[in-house]
């Protein structure tokens, strides 16, 4: 497959034009952060628990395997990480912001759903039963028959977070994003039968699924938390990143939407006497999409053969 050339669209020449065209998206972005801080503020709804449900909730307290400061290095940092170094070799300043841009909205859009979730459900977590009374002296309504807890509130607090997982949902949303845009880079889906690249593809979902394995380990979470978890950051970075990006399948899957709008309007508005970069850009694009049909036509030819032989066996 021919080498795609791709211009000098850095950050210097092209960056302030492409972050005023999404302005917009950057403010919304700050409105989800300041959104997530008031769902992290307010007090979650308090779910009844009687004597009888404290049987599946005294598993003990334990610390965090992952902990919290290291969520935002594997779901954001990590990610944009290799975003950078993808970069700072193709300078393509097109496939940097709308990158950065999608991951972040993956992982702010679930940590928004996530946290409105844990404060509408307010399921309580395995370890409840010691963070409500952590000298292990029960006390419960006499009417109402609810726990009277004696514990740090915000441990209590803490403890009616339980579904779903924000640890699963956030490493799912960065490291989900991550997987997509890696499979478009290195062109998982060419159909040359190289399990190498979905070995790649398949280790940061490995990493995030660990962790939301960690949180069943140390009792922070039930495996329905971990699993609506992992869904929810699945699902929400694959919208995300079809939002900027195509599908990796598709033959121009390794770049974003807003990169080849460029180019096709520069071809539209001087046509003859465009630079010899974007037309370079062009040709090699047409060249990759011609090449990639035309592989799709040699393999159907190739089976044709067979088939015709063994027609041509059943009719004798």
């Amino acid at each position: 497959m021919p080498e795609i050339q791709l211009g000098a669209h850095t950050v210097r020449s092209h960056g302030v034009k492409v972050a005023r065209t999404h302005m917009h998206d950057w403010i919304i972005l700050l409105l989800l952060i300041v959104i997530e801080v008031i769902l992290n503020v307010i007090e979650p709804f308090h779910r009844f628990v009687g004597v009888d449900m404290m049987t599946d909730l005294k598993y003990p307290m334990k610390d965090n395997t992952v902990p919290f400061w290291a969520v935002p290095m594997l779901a954001i940092m990590l990610p944009l990480f290799v975003i950078l170094v993808y970069y700072f070799i193709r300078k393509d300043v097109y496939d940097l912001h709308h990158a950065i841009l999608g991951l972040l909205f993956s992982v702010l859009i679930t940590g928004v759903i996530t946290d409105a979730i844990k404060d509408a459900v307010g399921r309580p977590r395995p370890d409840f039963f010691w963070r409500c009374f952590p000298d292990g002296k029960v006390f419960f309504d006499p009417v109402t028959k609810d726990v009277m807890c004696t514990g740090i509130k915000s441990v209590i607090k803490e403890g009616h977070k339980s579904f779903p997982s924000g640890h699963t949902s956030w490493s799912f949303a960065g490291l989900g994003f991550l997987a997509l845009y890696l499979s478009g880079k290195i062109r998982v889906f060419d159909r040359q039968g190289h399990v190498a690249k979905l070995c790649i593809v398949f280790l940061p979902l490995l990493i995030a699924a660990l962790v939301g394995i960690s949180r069943v380990d140390d009792y922070w979470h039930h495996w329905q938390d971990v699993f609506a978890g992992g869904l929810l950051g699945l699902t929400v970075s694959s919208f995300c990143y079809l939002q900027f990006f195509p599908a990796p399948y598709e033959v121009d899957g390794w770049g974003p939407h807003a990169y080849f709008q460029m180019l096709a309007e520069s071809r539209n508005v001087n046509p003859s006497n465009g630079s010899n970069v974007q037309q370079a850009e062009l040709e090699s694009v047409y060249v990759d999409s011609q090449h990639c049909r035309e592989l799709s036509r040699v393999n159907t030819h190739d089976s044709s053969p067979i088939l015709e032989g063994t027609n041509g066996r059943m009719g004798y």
